[in-house]
């Protein structure tokens, strides 16, 4: 690839597309209007592609994974400007889900405001102020989530993660199903979590600028993190467990990382 290097030097500086890690070269003053920001979550397990129905390679227990069922609820987007000022995306239309059997993996944000934006923040799952709306307070996404799978019932309520499979061990050779749905149990477990991510690159966005935040997802954190070790050796059915549903939950916090981000024209 080298000798092509000299040759489009000159026509790197007219491409305005991104796809980089250290892109701040465009001046963004004089960004006006509003654009989109979409978020793509590219699920992965322990540095590979996460492709279901597929054995992955053993973790740290020791224990290799054939996963059926990704899905997971995120909620609450906000983005901070280079000034440190933070955009509240419209409560109501802030809950998505991240559907790896539908292959459902964009969050698309519109009409964010014209501006250099470094860091994003979400949540997991769905917050007790939305879930206190009761049935009719959730719109649309009550519908979705129960066609995704993603409730247990209503009194019950979401399951901000669906996480499913069978699994063997050093000490469990024939392959046994497990399954991990976490969250919140009325008001008295509350598992909603919340993520805060800065960006390798601004992104940018205005009338003429649209952005994509490229995030990688590695759903072996549901297991092992920093600060706890699950082994579905041990148990493979994890529901409302008042011990290991939270550890679940803040290990699925450590899923996330941005990988790359997209500065583009033009509106999507």
């Amino acid at each position: 690839m080298k000798k092509y290097i000299v040759p489009i030097i000159a026509l790197l500086s007219l491409v305005v597309v991104s796809c980089s890690s250290d892109d701040n070269g465009m001046d963004s003053e004089g960004l006006e209007g509003s654009g989109e920001v979409s978020l793509t979550f590219d699920n992965g397990i322990g540095g590979n592609d996460l492709v279901l129905n597929t054995a992955n390679t053993a973790n740290a227990n020791g224990e290799v994974l054939t996963i059926s069922r990704f899905n997971y609820i995120v909620s609450n987007f906000r983005l901070v400007n280079k000034d440190g000022e933070e955009f509240t995306f419209a409560k109501d239309d802030s809950y998505f889900i991240i559907n790896q059997e539908a292959g459902e993996e964009t969050v698309e944000l519109p009409e964010i405001p014209a501006g250099e934006y470094t860091t994003v923040k979400f949540g997991i799952g769905v917050d007790q102020e939305k879930f206190q709306q009761g049935a009719e307070g959730q719109g649309d996404f009550l519908a979705q989530a129960e066609a995704s799978n993603m409730m247990w019932s209503w009194q019950a309520g979401y399951k901000f993660l669906n996480f499913e499979g069978t699994f063997t061990s050093e000490t469990v050779t024939e392959a046994e199903n497990f399954k991990v749905h976490m969250g919140s149990h009325g008001s008295s477990l509350d598992n909603y979590k919340e993520v805060t991510l800065e960006l390798p690159a601004n992104i940018k966005v205005s009338n003429e600028m649209d952005a994509n935040i490229h995030l990688k997802i590695d759903a072996s954190k549901i297991l092992i993190s920093s600060t706890s070790n699950i082994k579905f050796s041990e148990q493979a059915v994890i529901m409302v467990d008042e011990v290991k549903s939270p550890q679940i939950a803040i290990n699925v916090t450590e899923m996330f990382t941005v990988d790359h981000v997209h500065n583009g024209s033009g509106h999507h």
